[in-house]
């Protein structure tokens, strides 16, 4: 379809009648992402509501099949690469971010780390160097104030805002090792999010907490999280979760912020991406 064709149709959209607006809509959403750029500039170019109110909702449906495929395809991927999972759970919000400076920064993290890393430095050491650069140095921090807002979930906000919560923070913390090939694992506990030192041959040294600056504490300190909350304490809560599970628990605390705030409309979108990675 021309140009000139595609501008008139969409000037159409503003028609009273519902079933030629459906018709309409049908045509449009059926070419793809290649149709929003015209939307977006009829959009700007009109004074009608209705027809504004229109062109948000196709552009919006184009944009979530959008991030459903491309959710699809990273489930099926051989590696599952976390910050591109958590990539497409922020284009929800922002479809327009630019991935590859998500990326890029990641990157200059992990950098400024390997330079002050060597062969030589224990499981320990290595922790606070991770911690100096992260939290120090790019001044990552939890979100304390405000934990349960929407923002602290998407990864291209909290790399902006350098605030996050334990779920953000800890995947640019493991999307760092694993690029440096540190043994560092995310451990869905219940109520909270934290990262697993873990050995092949010796299993779990300690554990940490990112949401507190990457502070290190024992298995002990689960425990006790556990008879807080009155959770059985199940070996699953101790152990490396794949970031499968990590991206579903990012999805799901979406889901739990946009329901306390009412959101219904967003909920449901969320429930339809966590019900695509089940």
């Amino acid at each position: 379809m021309s140009d000139s064709e595609l501008r008139a149709l969409i000037s159409l959209l503003d028609d009273p009648d519902d079933n030629v607006f459906d018709e309409i809509k049908n045509k449009l959403i059926s070419y793809g992402d290649n149709v929003i750029p015209h939307l977006e500039d009829a959009w700007e170019n009109s004074f009608d509501h209705l027809l504004q109110d229109r062109i948000e909702d196709i552009i919006h449906e184009l944009q979530f099949t959008a991030i459903k495929n491309e959710l699809k395809a990273w489930n099926t991927s051989e590696n599952k690469n976390l910050l591109n999972g958590a990539t497409i759970i922020a284009k929800y919000q922002y479809p327009d971010l630019d991935a590859d400076k998500i990326t890029e920064y990641v990157t200059q993290v992990k950098q400024d780390v390997w330079l002050e890393l060597n062969e030589n430095l224990t499981a320990l050491e290595k922790i606070r160097v991770l911690n100096r650069i992260i939290f120090d140095i790019h001044g990552f921090y939890g979100n304390t104030k405000n934990i349960n807002s929407p923002q602290n979930s998407y990864i291209n906000n909290v790399i902006e805002t350098k605030k996050g919560n334990p779920i953000t923070l800890g995947i640019i913390y493991l999307a760092i090792c694993q690029q440096l090939n540190i043994p560092l694992y995310g451990v869905d506990v219940p109520g909270h999010f934290i990262l697993a030192y873990a050995e092949q041959k010796v299993g779990v040294l300690f554990y940490l907490n990112v949401f507190n600056r990457g502070t290190v504490f024992g298995r002990e300190d689960i425990d006790k999280f556990l008879d807080q909350l009155k959770k059985e304490r199940d070996e699953k809560y101790y152990q490396p979760c794949d970031n499968l599970a990590i991206i579903k628990r990012l999805i799901q605390h979406l889901i739990f912020t946009y329901d306390n705030l009412g959101y219904l409309d967003k909920k449901e979108e969320l429930e339809e991406l966590y019900n695509l990675l089940d």
